[in-house]
């Protein structure tokens, strides 16, 4: 009666997003061998960006950090407008062009492929690929089998970031609700994450980052200062300085927006949401100071979660170049003299350097996401 061993099993446990696909590229591989790769990129419309996010190819890696612009791949575009699947058994047709992603596919030595698009209730969400080092490896068998598991793929990708969009609804719900909004508005929001990941993308080699937790740090980034809604409107929008006392009081926003987390993850049940301690982090770390004179603990250097620091150089740096209602935009230059000063005291020195190494994309990000003129 119980015979039977159910080979997807181990689905059921909470194990990371990476070890999922690992282990379903595992149990694909056992009936057709000669898939040696699967990989999905998510799609960042805000931006049009397409980013790598997980893979199942170990070491052999060769987009780890990726991304580019839907707009300018062709192949991609055209998969996503016909809305079906896209079968190569040979990717040698695409050797006197193709897009850096294809060609560095093949440079690591695979030699076809078969592409998927994600979709959400219809909208697009990012592709699934499936790779091989052996040409002409797709037949009608085999892609039965990885329609399947491509979808099951996309589902669990789709509900574990899914999850995540509806804890940033829940916050901006929140917020418009009680009016908190004084700083916090979306196109600070949308730069300062993206800002936070170019940071993260930068480091990742050294602190060995994954896609996913680049993309977590991106996708978290927005919730730093949850815990302003319990802060009152006289401390919060007061426009001269704050005193002692009620700068104090400002200061337990970071134990306020950990509590507010952690009630939303309980509430809303998404305990089992991967990387969320990098949300906890953020929320609670972000205003720590490298030398310790920060709160609300007085944590030193590498003692201060790595994306707290990433996070607060990301937002300090949009603090000082966004208008606010007590001053005028610094320009980009005088706000990264003051990153490097504030270097090493208060801010992460190789997290400045690895977001002033960016500035073309910096002002790509500004260029795109622009306060409106009441914003």
């Amino acid at each position: 009666m119980y015979d039977h061993d159910d080979i997807l099993n181990k689905l059921n446990h909470n194990i990371s997003l990476g070890e999922k696909i690992r282990f379903l590229h595992g149990a694909l591989a056992e009936r057709f061998p000669s898939i040696d790769r699967i990989s999905a990129a998510i799609y960042d419309p805000k931006s049009d960006i397409l980013k790598t996010f997980v893979h199942s190819s170990g070491g052999d890696d060769p987009l780890s950090h990726y991304q580019a612009s839907l707009a300018e791949s062709r192949a991609l575009r055209e998969i996503l407008e016909k809305g079906r699947p896209r079968v190569v058994n040979d990717l040698a047709i695409f050797a006197a062009g193709g897009h850096a992603h294809t060609l560095q596919i093949r440079t690591q030595g695979y030699r076809s492929s078969y592409t998927m698009p994600m979709f959400l209730n219809g909208v697009f969400f990012g592709f699934i690929f499936f790779n091989s080092y052996t040409k002409d490896p797709f037949t009608n068998d085999s892609l039965h089998y990885l329609d399947l598991f491509g979808h099951l793929i996309s589902l669990i990708i789709i509900n574990e970031v899914s999850s995540i969009q509806t804890l940033l609804a829940a916050v901006k719900t929140a917020r418009d609700v009680t009016h908190h909004r004084d700083v916090e508005t979306g196109a600070h929001l949308d730069r300062m994450s993206r800002f936070a990941q170019l940071i993260a993308r930068e480091m990742a080699d050294k602190y060995q980052f994954t896609d996913d937790y680049i993309e977590h740090v991106f996708l978290f980034a927005p919730l730093h200062d949850i815990g302003k809604i319990g802060i009152p409107d006289s401390i919060l929008l007061k426009p001269g300085k704050l005193t002692e006392q009620e700068f104090m009081n400002m200061q337990q926003h970071v134990v306020k927006g950990r509590r507010i987390i952690d009630e939303m993850l309980e509430n809303f049940g998404f305990d089992s949401i991967q990387h969320v301690d990098i949300l906890r982090n953020i929320a609670t770390y972000h205003h720590e100071a490298v030398n310790g004179s920060g709160y609300p603990q007085g944590l030193e250097g590498v003692a201060i979660p790595i994306e707290a620091r990433i996070v607060a150089v990301a937002d300090v740096f949009d603090a000082l170049t966004s208008r606010r209602p007590y001053k005028e935009p610094w320009s980009n230059e005088d706000a990264f003299t003051t990153l490097r000063r504030l270097a090493g005291v208060s801010l992460d020195r190789e997290c400045v350097d690895a977001l002033e190494c960016h500035r073309p994309e910096v002002e790509a990000i500004q260029a795109r996401f622009q306060e409106d003129q009441i914003g």
